[in-house]
């Protein structure tokens, strides 16, 4: 099993996304602190970049404040570094292709792996082009994260049976945000999944409350939450980890 794996060991897993370096990286690190303590089970830790496609304006305007911050790659490696010396859960980067093409893909994931990062995912990489990253990830040991949408259809088992970490299944067309409701069949595309593959799924997108959550993992294997931990940061600043970890405990709870 992957250390992504460990993620799914104690029941259904809460995987939080934080922005690195909004507001500022130290904020990141104290909000990545409390959510390990209150029962995250995984955490994405975005990159910023300034064209982020996937995002929807809360997580995009996180970008924005970590970019003017002056965060850059390397100082949230060395940021993870430090990290690891405490947080012993797994992390994974999300970012996008250009920050790791930049970068250059060989450096950027011997980075990983020499940090302690488990896994990448990049939303702008179809799985028809996954072989760009794939191999270098393998050979330093950090897997690269597939994500199946509600478009994905006639894709899935395809894309299911080369998956590892954990398969992201995206629940709603469109970008990251709060939803009221969540109208995609999720338990057929996950029902597809299980055929093919053994490795876990989580649902992300939208789900920002404790009944949403138990209700996506009823169907899943845990739940992704990112915008409403980030609009807390947009709320509270430096003064969000102790609300972070009180939103974290409660999302944690309702998947008991």
């Amino acid at each position: 099993m992957s250390n992504l794996g460990k993620a799914f060991e104690n029941g259904k897993a809460f995987i939080a996304f934080l922005t690195c370096g909004d507001p500022d990286l130290e904020t990141t690190a104290a909000a990545v602190r409390a959510a390990a303590e209150n029962g995250a089970d995984l955490i994405e830790l975005g990159i910023p970049f300034s064209d982020p496609t996937a995002e929807g304006p809360v997580i995009q305007a996180a970008n924005l404040r970590a970019l003017k911050g002056g965060v850059t790659t390397d100082s949230i490696f060395a940021f993870v570094r430090e990290l690891r010396r405490d947080v012993s859960i797994p992390l994974a980067f999300m970012t996008y292709a250009n920050v790791v093409f930049s970068y250059g893909p060989e450096r950027f994931l011997c980075a990983c792996r020499d940090i302690g990062i488990d896994g990448l995912i990049l939303p702008d990489v179809p799985f028809e082009e996954k072989d760009e990253f794939q191999p270098v990830c393998r050979k330093y040991g950090v897997d690269f994260i597939s994500l199946i949408a509600p478009t994905s259809e006639n894709r899935i088992a395809m894309i299911a049976r080369e998956a590892e970490g954990f398969v992201y299944v995206v629940s709603s067309l469109g970008v990251t945000g709060v939803r009221k409701k969540i109208q995609t069949d999720l338990a057929k595309i996950v029902g597809v999944i299980r055929e093919n593959t053994d490795v876990p799924c989580a649902i992300g997108f939208g789900i920002s409350t404790p009944a949403q959550a138990k209700e996506m993992a009823a169907v899943s294997d845990g739940v992704i939450v990112g915008s409403a931990i980030v609009r807390l940061l947009a709320e509270y600043g430096k003064d969000a980890p102790a609300h972070i970890g009180a939103y974290v405990r409660s999302m944690k709870e309702a998947l008991r």
